[in-house]
């Protein structure tokens, strides 16, 4: 529980630091919006595989986990292939925020819309040592922005996307909800058919794990 409460604490700092960088330059730039009250933000996690398969699977991972990341480069690509790809499996990815480059990536991501978001993940793992390596905020931002210009976003759309406050208020909120009711203390975590996995597995071990649930 304790360990529970940390990450919460640490979710607010990551929402008070998230967006200072990208809007330094807007709020000089532009003037302050009229107070009316924003429509809510409701957020989506995104899912790949047949919604009726039999074993369904949570992930719970950071874009700047390196455990996520080694977990997307040695297991994820067969384990699509064999499970989600031929309906044995429905995948439901849920963000972490443990720091702001990690929301900051999802923010971006999210940019895509739904059909760019998995394609999007996939770079963000195998570059993870590239684009998150700076310590300099700006150079991160950077970084991500090229992903996005690289899947064919624009800077103006990017721009929205990224210092959009109330969608990273949203975000965080969501993730927060999710931690809580899945007791996630830590990345990568699988929630499988209700049962909670974490760590990090061998394709052989996650594997098995999906076999027996779809055996009871």
């Amino acid at each position: 529980m304790k360990r529970l409460n940390d990450m919460l604490k640490k979710l607010a700092a990551v929402l008070a630091l998230a967006l200072t960088p990208m809007l330094a330059h807007a709020q000089e730039a532009t003037p302050s919006p009229s107070p009316e009250a924003a429509p809510a933000v409701e957020v989506q996690d995104f899912s790949l595989g047949d919604p009726a398969a039999k074993v369904k699977i949570t992930e719970y991972a950071s874009f700047t986990c390196p455990h996520c990341a080694r977990f997307h480069d040695t297991v994820w690509e067969e384990f699509k292939k064999n499970y989600i790809d031929t309906g044995k499996a429905y995948f439901t990815y849920r963000e972490v925020y443990f720091d702001r480059y990690g929301l900051w990536a999802a923010m971006m991501a999210r940019c895509g819309g739904e059909m760019r978001y998995f394609g999007i993940v996939d770079i963000l793992f195998s570059t993870q040592t590239e684009w998150a390596a700076s310590e300099d905020p700006n150079v991160t931002v950077e970084n991500l922005k090229k992903i996005g210009r690289s899947v064919g976003m624009d800077d103006p759309t990017l721009d929205a996307c990224m210092k959009d406050q109330a969608q990273a208020e949203a975000l965080v909120a969501h993730f927060q909800k999710g931690m809580e009711a899945d007791g996630i203390e830590g990345t990568p975590t699988f929630i499988i058919n209700g049962e909670k996995h974490s760590g990090e597995m061998s394709y052989e071990d996650f594997a098995k794990i999906v076999d027996d649930a779809a055996a009871k």
